[in-house]
C-alpha cells in the first residue's frame, strides 16, 4: 500500500481531509500514525473547524501577532494550516490585523523610545509606557509609524467572540498550559 493510500485508510471516515503539511515526513509518521481526531474535521457552524476556534482563543489572550509562530498541534491534532486559516479568518470578518498605533502594547520601552529618538523628542528618560504612547502619538502620523516596526497584533471582532462562545466545548477540549 503507497502512503498516499495509507492516509487515506487513515482518514476514510472523517468528514473531511485534514491539512498534511507538503514538508511532513510521512514515512516516520505514518510508523506511528496519531490520527486528527473525527470531531476536529466536521464543520461547526458557520463552516468553522475547531482548528479554527482554537485559533480564536489565541487570538482573544491579546498576545498573538502576524510574528507568532504556529504551533504543530494546529496541523497534527486539529488538521489545518493555520497561516491560512488565519488568514481565512480575517477575510471572514472574524478577527482583524491592528493598525500601528493599536499595536503598540507588543513593544517595549526601549524600542519606544528608539521610535521616539528619530524624532529628537527630549525628555525620554522619564517617561513612563503611557507617556511614550502619548508621545508617539503626538510624534507620528499612522503611515510614519508603520515604517518604524513591523510587529501587529490580532483582535477579535464581534462575530469573532460569538463564535468563541457559541463553541465552548471546544476550548474545553484543548489542553490547558498550567500557571
Amino acid at each position: 500500500m503507497t502512503m498516499e493510500q495509507q492516509i487515506k485508510a487513515l482518514y476514510k471516515d472523517h468528514a473531511r481531509m485534514p491539512y498534511i503539511a507538503p514538508d511532513r515526513d510521512l514515512a516516520t509518521w505514518l510508523l506511528d500514525a496519531k490520527p486528527v481526531p473525527k470531531r476536529n474535521m466536521e464543520l461547526l457552524a458557520e463552516g468553522l473547524l475547531a482548528g479554527d476556534i482554537i485559533l480564536l482563543w489565541r487570538i482573544q489572550f491579546d498576545t498573538f501577532t502576524n510574528e507568532s509562530i504556529f504551533p504543530k498541534y494546529f496541523e497534527y491534532s486539529y488538521g489545518i494550516d493555520a497561516a491560512k486559516h488565519l488568514a481565512d479568518l480575517v477575510e471572514h470578518g472574524y478577527a482583524y490585523l491592528e493598525t500601528a498605533f493599536d499595536s503598540l502594547d507588543h513593544l517595549n520601552a526601549a524600542m519606544k523610545k528608539n521610535i521616539l529618538k528619530k524624532k529628537d523628542v527630549r525628555g525620554l528618560s522619564k517617561m513612563k509606557a503611557a507617556e511614550l504612547d502619548r508621545a508617539l502619538k503626538e510624534h507620528f502620523s499612522e503611515e510614519e509609524l508603520s515604517q518604524t516596526f513591523s510587529v501587529r497584533g490580532y483582535k477579535l471582532t464581534d462575530k469573532g467572540v460569538a463564535a468563541l462562545v457559541a463553541n465552548p466545548e471546544v476550548i474545553d477540549r484543548h489542553p490547558k498550559k498550567n500557571f
